[in-house]
């Protein structure tokens, strides 16, 4: 997943809403979001790769999502799917603390990541390149494939849009979340990251909303948790060119 914007404790009704784009080659094998048959207690879409996600939660309220970081010279092989550190999360009985303080002696199993994992009382990112958790502080965040908050144009243009619309908004739904999740604004040259991957292929994958030939944004994904425990899940599914594919939508109560 290559954008998660997160507003957490802002809203007075909604103490956590999430809206996440994973970017991926359609070719990779995935399943739309819903509960899943074998851990009935976890809502998400799944990759059908490795068999982990990039954003689930589940009926505890517990949520993870984890997107790459972008260090092309340091890719290695035969390494843990990423996707995998959603669901030991999402499987784990430990405190959210204790799972991510855990997770540093295991943080060389995978290539570079950043993973929010925790609830809408108390969540955390941890990144890789950290290699400790870092407790969320109220307010409206971003990541791409970079650092936390780093103002990478669809990073910086997601924010702004969702810090206007939780400001503006009495009662929030997935389709106003869904309209900044479907941004395919290119931003300047000048304005782009350099991660070392040239130009050509940082203006592909700039825009909030991604389509590059055999690559792109393959699912938007919408959560909303209110102040009583009701959480609200969208997600619709993309395929080459963006082309809309599929739209699941799920509303349950959170219990202990």
């Amino acid at each position: 997943m290559c954008l998660v914007l997160i507003a957490y404790k802002v809203h007075p009704a909604y103490p956590l809403v999430i809206a996440a784009n994973r970017d991926e080659y359609y070719l990779r094998p995935a399943s739309p979001a819903r509960f899943w048959e074998d851990h009935p207690q976890i809502l998400g879409g799944r990759d059908l790769q490795h068999g982990g996600t990039w954003l689930a939660v589940d009926r505890r309220g517990r949520v993870a999502a984890v997107t790459n970081y972008r260090e092309p010279s340091e890719s290695k092989q035969n390494l843990r799917s990423r996707g995998l550190l959603v669901t030991d999360f999402l499987f784990s009985h430990d405190t959210t603390q204790d799972y991510l303080n855990a997770l540093a002696a295991r943080v060389k199993e995978y290539d570079g990541f950043n993973l929010f994992a925790g609830d809408a009382e108390s969540l955390y990112f941890y990144g890789s390149y950290r290699n400790r958790p870092l407790p969320m502080q109220p307010g409206v965040h971003g990541i791409s494939n970079g650092d936390l908050d780093y103002p990478w144009p669809k990073v910086t243009r997601g924010k702004q849009a969702l810090q206007a619309l939780v400001a503006d908004s009495t009662s929030l739904d997935p389709e106003s979340l869904f309209t900044i999740l479907l941004d395919r604004s290119m931003p300047a040259d000048a304005e782009l990251p350099a991660t070392g991957m040239g130009l050509q292929l940082e203006r592909m994958l700039a825009p909030v909303f991604v389509t590059a030939g055999d690559y792109g944004t393959r699912a938007s994904t919408v959560l909303i948790v209110n102040h009583n425990g009701r959480v609200d899940f969208a997600e619709r599914s993309f395929g080459p060119g963006g082309e809309l594919q599929n739209t699941v939508e799920f509303e349950f109560q959170i219990t202990a």
